[in-house]
């Protein structure tokens, strides 16, 4: 394995570099499957990559990856290979459309979805030997309320929550919602409608989720858009590449190049949440003492 120290100049400049500038972490979640998550992920990290922010794609559903196959990318190493000590975390990253960089799961292995404790702290520790210039991070979570989804959601400075005008959709994404805040202490959430059919739908299922966020619970939701229903966007799919680079006119593309110059706008915290989010913010560019690490 590769040799990822650090000499001190180096480690300095770094944090120097990171508290001028903090990383901007975000989640995109849903509470199920079949929402078009990883869909709204890819898009959303290319159109960060192409305003020129220097990004990063996760793909954290770790048994049923496939934004490298959403985006046509060749992998040689993924992150069970990471977990098994088979390789650095910086050999697994490929390089996709304007230079995003893209962190593959493992796909089809059922074990992934079921980490033990320590394996969670092994992720963690790959990625805080990761130093690249990251502005922002898209994190592709799995669907449900795995503790996978809840350790990267509770990470992110920001969770985007992707539903569809579907009751189970709506119920998942509470049932995710009441989760992280009530047991992780994330208060904050982005609402992003996708695959709407008609004009109104979005903003009528934000007010559908929000009603009963307020009446149950002490959360804060936004409203982060919607991105229609679109046949150039599964054409997209089929081809494995971001509609937003195949269809730049199309509606879902708009839409989605439209959320991501919105969630460039969105604020990132000076002070960690707590110990999650401080392994975010290290993930991508500070590497503490480890008398710090361990406070």
């Amino acid at each position: 394995m590769a040799d990822h120290s650090l000499s001190r100049t180096q480690a300095a400049t770094l944090r120097e570099l990171n508290s001028s500038r903090p990383v901007k972490v975000i989640a995109v979640t849903g509470g199920k499957g079949g929402v078009g998550k990883t869909t709204v992920a890819a898009n959303l990290a290319v159109s960060f990559a192409a305003l020129g922010r220097e990004t990063m794609l996760v793909d954290a559903d770790l048994s049923l990856a496939n934004v490298d196959v959403l985006l046509g990318l060749s992998t040689r190493f993924n992150l069970g290979h990471v977990i098994r000590g088979e390789c650095a975390l910086e050999d697994v990253i490929v390089t996709g459309p304007h230079g995003l960089q893209v962190v593959p799961a493992a796909s089809g292995v059922k074990r992934m979805a079921n980490l033990a404790p320590a394996e969670h702290a092994g992720i963690i520790h790959a990625f805080s030997e990761l130093y690249h210039n990251v502005e922002v991070m898209v994190v592709d979570t799995a669907a449900g309320l795995t503790d996978s989804v809840l350790t990267f959601s509770q990470a992110a400075h920001h969770v985007l929550v992707v539903v569809c005008d579907e009751p189970a959709s709506i119920t998942d994404a509470y049932a995710l919602i009441k989760v992280l805040s009530r047991e992780h202490g994330v208060q904050r959430f982005q609402i992003l409608a996708n695959q709407t059919r008609r004009s109104g739908e979005g903003p009528a299922l934000y007010d559908k989720l929000s009603r009963v966020c307020d009446r149950f619970l002490n959360v804060t939701l936004e409203y982060a858009g919607s991105v229609p229903s679109d046949d150039y966007l599964r054409r997209a799919v089929q081809r494995q590449t971001a509609v937003v680079d195949a269809f730049p006119a199309s509606a879902s593309s708009l839409a989605l190049k439209n959320l991501a110059v919105k969630a460039d706008k969105w604020s990132v915290p000076r002070g960690a949440r707590g110990h999650l989010e401080f392994f975010v913010e290290r993930m991508v560019g500070v590497r503490m003492d480890s008398e710090t690490v361990l406070q």
